[in-house]
């Protein structure tokens, strides 16, 4: 669909029905997230001091329990997608059959190799935790049961998306254990807990969710500071998009006596 929206776009431009190109930002897509992944990098950057101090760094991106079986998958398909360009070492974690899309943990292979990094999938939350410099346990769907929707929602089939909700919710009880809790975090090298937001939270929104409301509430700080630079990130992209030299306009808007909106 995102396909079509942009090609829609495109022929509107060429056909002169558009009498500008409008920029299209892809806020959250099936396969990636790339405001997302881009504002994870930049807390990520911040935190550390410079791109250039995390080659080597371990990231783990983790499957967690929500009492909602469906959420999207992009978000951990855009980290691990992103970060294994920067020569870390990503460990992907989830539980058998909560499988991610194959061309994206293909991509994230053949990325790490060629930056120097590493990149592992493990079905061991407590292994994968094991001395991460930076964490980020979210939950998604199963691509297997994503595919399973599509194709009952195309039939109009709604006994058989019932049928596979229950299914869904029975095997997803199954991993309530997938818990980020102080006993996982003592396991990291005081990593640095990241989540796009809104998190399911142990004893605040669920009664057992992504993260315990412990971990959660010790690190407001760099949960609100990373979902801060999305905003920036998409201005940017807009900026990127619209400007034909964007290093020296902007080094001329920053030199400039204009006063900046308050």
């Amino acid at each position: 669909y995102q396909r079509e929206v942009d090609n829609a776009v495109q022929f509107g431009y060429d056909k002169g029905i558009l009498h500008q190109r409008p920029t299209v930002v892809n806020l959250q897509s099936d396969i990636d997230h790339p405001t997302q992944s881009m504002a994870d990098l930049c807390k990520i950057k911040d935190y550390f001091g410079g791109l250039e101090n995390l080659k080597g760094k371990k990231l783990t991106m983790s499957w967690a329990y929500s009492p909602s079986y469906g959420k999207p998958l992009s978000v951990a398909q855009g980290m691990i997608g992103l970060m294994t360009r920067l020569g870390m070492d990503i460990t992907l974690a989830h539980p058998k059959g909560y499988d991610l899309l194959p061309n994206v943990n293909e991509l994230a292979a053949k990325q790490a190799k060629k930056s120097g990094g590493n990149f592992r999938i493990t079905h061991d939350m407590k292994e994968a935790f094991q001395g991460a410099d930076i964490v980020c346990p979210k939950s998604w769907a199963s691509f297997g049961v994503m595919e399973q929707r599509r194709d009952l929602l195309h039939a109009c089939d709604q006994a058989g998306l019932d049928a596979l909700e229950k299914e869904c919710l029975v095997e997803n009880q199954q991993h309530i254990d997938w818990e980020y809790t102080a006993e996982i975090a003592a396991l990291t090298s005081n990593a640095l807990y990241m989540h796009p937001l809104p998190a399911d939270v142990t004893g605040l929104n669920c009664d057992h969710g992504e993260v315990t409301k412990e971990i959660f509430d010790a690190n407001l700080y760099d949960t609100y500071t990373q979902a801060s630079f999305k905003p920036v990130v998409i201005t940017a992209m807009i900026f990127l998009s619209k400007i034909n030299n964007p290093v020296q306009k902007l080094t001329e808007i920053m030199n400039s006596n204009l006063n900046r909106l308050s």
